[in-house]
């Protein structure tokens, strides 16, 4: 968040994106999935109710000292354009500035950062989230990973308690439904954890997202993981689905298991036929499936089930019925960050922008498109 300027207009976050960050667990306990590079090797332990609540003090001081600051300025304690500058413009903690982007935007939402902190004590959660609470005013939603598993061990007492002091979202990384994909991946759960897990946190009142991971199963099980994973959020429904499409970084495991051919990574056009696989099958629920990452091919893929399912369908359709150069020339533009769906071709001035960039690779990397354009994938990671 240090490298926001306020000079531009008003910054309009999408959901999240400017959340207040707090750490009430360190790291991932499960931290030996082959396809992740955030956590791979780290060392997980839990953070005490007392080091929390110093980190929320500290909050709380910045927060007054944001406010007085305002004051100070003539803007009525308000964090106005003006008043969050002059806190850009210090050498000041990322943490001092983070929260400063948080009272600036004023979406009141609070992320607690890393990968499971259901699995706290319910007593411990409830109590961190009610300090909270109590010592920062104006939060409207408090969001948290979680894994599955660990949701399936709670009561949906304790969930519904975790709910009350106002964790009301949990975001939950499934990947894949396919009992095969999660072993092989090292998941350390399975499709029954997965449903038993999202049941408890719906059943609890709080707000479900559920991630999708195409490609996950490679080209070997890859009908098997979209048919399975559909099944799987058949039953839970989830508030949203989103997809994250599989990408290899050299700092995982999985890259080389696909090196020496052991995993064979899906194509670009393989990967669209497993999403309309899985999409085709999310029947009887009402989640919003979202796209909502630049990983993804076709980003318009996004809607309102069962209302809009038609229309996904649709979008991909629209990509895999493009003659060979079409798809290539789409793939980079979308690499490119040009487009989000394949109607966006249709737009004059991006064309021929894409068009332009294609002849100049074309001109001096001869047979190297289709890699540059992977490698432009591959920085999104």
């Amino acid at each position: 968040m240090t490298d926001l300027s306020f000079e531009q207009g008003p910054i309009r976050p999408p959901s999240e994106a400017f959340s207040l960050l707090l750490r009430f667990s360190r790291n991932c306990p499960w931290n030996k999935c082959q396809f992740c590079p955030v956590y791979k090797g780290r060392t997980f332990s839990r953070r005490s109710v007392a080091e929390v609540k110093v980190d929320i003090d500290t909050v709380a001081r910045i927060i007054a000292l944001a406010q007085d600051r305002s004051q100070d300025m003539g803007q009525g304690g308000r964090i106005t354009r003006e008043a969050a500058q002059s806190f850009f413009d210090q050498d000041l903690s990322h943490a001092a500035l983070s929260v400063v982007a948080w009272l600036y935007n004023g979406t009141g939402a609070v992320f607690l950062q890393d990968a499971n902190n259901l699995i706290l004590a319910a007593d411990a959660l409830v109590e961190m989230l009610e300090y909270l609470n109590q010592k920062v005013s104006g939060i409207t939603r408090i969001t948290s990973y979680a894994r599955s598993q660990t949701a399936a061990r709670k009561t949906v007492e304790e969930l519904t308690r975790i709910r009350q002091a106002g964790l009301t979202r949990i975001h939950v990384g499934m990947e894949s439904g396919s009992d095969r994909v999660l072993e092989y991946m090292n998941k350390g759960t399975k499709a029954k954890d997965q449903i038993e897990g999202g049941r408890r946190i719906k059943a609890a009142g709080m707000e479900l997202s559920e991630y999708y991971m195409p490609g996950l199963g490679g080209r070997a099980w890859s009908r098997e993981h979209a048919l399975e994973s559909a099944r799987v959020l058949r039953a839970v429904n989830p508030d949203f689905i989103r997809l994250r499409t599989l990408r290899i970084p050299n700092r995982v495991e999985l890259f080389e298991k696909a090196a020496s051919g052991e995993f064979v990574a899906l194509s670009d056009d393989e990967a669209a036929q497993e999403i309309r696989w899985f999409i085709e099958n999310l029947d009887d629920i009402d989640s919003y499936v979202a796209s909502d990452h630049a990983m993804n091919l076709l980003q318009d893929v996004e809607g309102q089930l069962p209302r809009d399912k038609a229309f996904m369908l649709e979008a991909i359709d629209r990509y895999l019925a493009l003659d060979p150069d079409q798809k290539l020339h789409y793939r980079l533009g979308r690499r490119m960050g040009l487009y989000l769906g394949v109607a966006d071709m249709a737009q004059p001035g991006l064309f021929a922008q894409v068009e332009a960039a294609r002849r100049r690779i074309q001109t001096e990397h001869p047979q190297a498109l289709d890699a540059i354009i992977g490698q432009l994938a591959d920085r999104m990671v």
